[in-house]
């Protein structure tokens, strides 16, 4: 009897073992790949940190700036090589100022990272002044060289500015500015090459008139090298098809001339609906951006722009910096390498160049954990114009708790 009582008592224990294993496993295939736990990366980097605490804490160079009245640094572990960059002008000083505020008090005040500000005409000394009281890690500035910041010797210049004429009658947003050109062909391709960026592996671009909503509370350029990512974004959305009419088609002639740059695990998906005949015009929005130098300073992502330049796109139409990035990313890198911060909250106010858009964590559990005063209602993630499912979908990502409530 006591045999029997021990041999039911195994089977049923066996059952429930192997009932539990296909439930994890059957759940885990139908959710997909889990979402990042920002808690997790900062027990993690507080992990290293104590397990090499010999190790300098300055390996990028910087130090606080006492003259800023932040405090130091809280986290006491390593750094990346990585920076900050802006692109400003001198009038966009008050408006810059609210976005240094905002990542100071959010995340930099805890770990110090450098700032470089960069100007196709010199800083003034108010800018530099308030700047440098703001950040609490070094401030830099640089010139813009003029070659970077014209036109270049190919480019019809009666031809450049019957498009501009004609945009202008059409009413295409900035389709008449130079200066928007000059900043686009800049940021897609000369920015990374600027000599004070030239000691860097990261950067997180920001610019005038953005908010930080919630606490960043762990390292993001030490997430982005432990994990080797090598472009992260907030926002992503359709570009404006009448700014690039034939952009696809340079980068279908990039494709055939270079098929050696694009990654096999690419993530055409994101961009592309028939595999890469057409372009479905979804791209990152380049506002916000956490990436690479050494990524653009490739031979893959130059040569990509290089072909690009040389068909005048930037200014026969008026090719943004975003969709350029954007297909790079999603060509050059293994589709893994892109990160999407759903847990950097973040907002743009409407400014010369950018109409608002926010991205806000989606769950009220993670709002409260980090601390967060946007309001959820403005989360652009699920909206119909976001390209944000997209990505979630070729990566195969659980999507967070509540998104449909948040859909149009």
């Amino acid at each position: 009897m006591a045999a029997n009582t021990r041999t039911l008592r195994f089977m049923l224990l066996a059952f429930f073992s192997i009932a539990v294993l296909f439930k994890i496993y059957t759940t885990n295939y139908h959710a997909g790949t889990p979402r990042v736990d920002v808690e997790e990366i900062a027990a993690q980097q507080r992990a290293q940190d104590s397990s090499s605490s010999s190790q300098s804490n300055d390996n990028n160079g910087s130090s606080s700036n006492p003259a800023s009245g932040l405090p130091t640094g809280v986290h006491p572990g390593k750094r990346a090589n990585a920076t900050f960059v802006t692109l400003a002008r001198n009038t966009d000083i008050w408006e810059i100022a609210k976005s240094i505020r905002h990542v100071e008090d959010r995340f930099n005040r805890k770990f110090n990272y450098d700032w470089v500000f960069l100007n196709d005409k010199p800083f003034d000394t108010q800018f530099k002044k308030v700047t440098t009281a703001l950040t609490s890690g070094k401030a830099k500035y640089g010139l813009i060289p003029e070659e970077h910041w014209s036109f270049p010797d190919w480019i019809d210049q009666e031809k450049a500015k019957k498009v501009r004429e004609d945009m202008a009658q059409r009413k295409v947003i900035y389709g008449d500015s130079i200066p928007y050109r000059h900043m686009c062909r800049y940021e897609s391709g000369f920015f990374f090459r600027h000599e004070l960026l030239l000691d860097y592996e990261y950067y997180w671009r920001v610019e005038p008139s953005v908010e930080l909503f919630c606490d960043v509370d762990y390292d993001v350029f030490r997430f982005m090298a432990d994990n080797n990512k090598k472009y992260g974004f907030v926002l992503s959305l359709y570009e404006y098809v009448e700014t690039i009419p034939t952009l696809w088609d340079s980068v279908k002639s990039f494709m055939k001339e270079h098929p050696e740059h694009i990654h096999s695990n690419n993530a055409m998906g994101f961009l592309s609906d028939d595999g890469g005949e057409t372009y479905n015009h979804c791209h990152y929005w380049s506002n916000f951006e956490v990436g690479s130098l050494d990524f653009w300073r490739d031979k893959a992502y130059t040569d990509f722009f290089d072909k690009l330049d040389k068909d005048g796109g930037f200014f026969y139409e008026r090719w943004g910096d975003a969709p350029v990035h954007s297909i790079a990313a999603s060509l050059l890198l293994d589709k893994s390498q892109i990160h999407f911060f759903e847990d950097i909250a973040y907002g743009t106010l409407h400014n010369y160049y950018h109409v608002p858009f926010t991205h806000c964590p989606t769950t009220e559990k993670d709002r409260l954990k980090l601390k967060c005063h946007c309001n959820p209602k403005d989360n652009f993630d699920w909206k119909g114009y976001s390209c944000l499912s997209r990505h979630f979908e070729i990566n195969s990502i659980e999507k967070p708790e509540g998104y449909e409530t948040q859909m149009d």
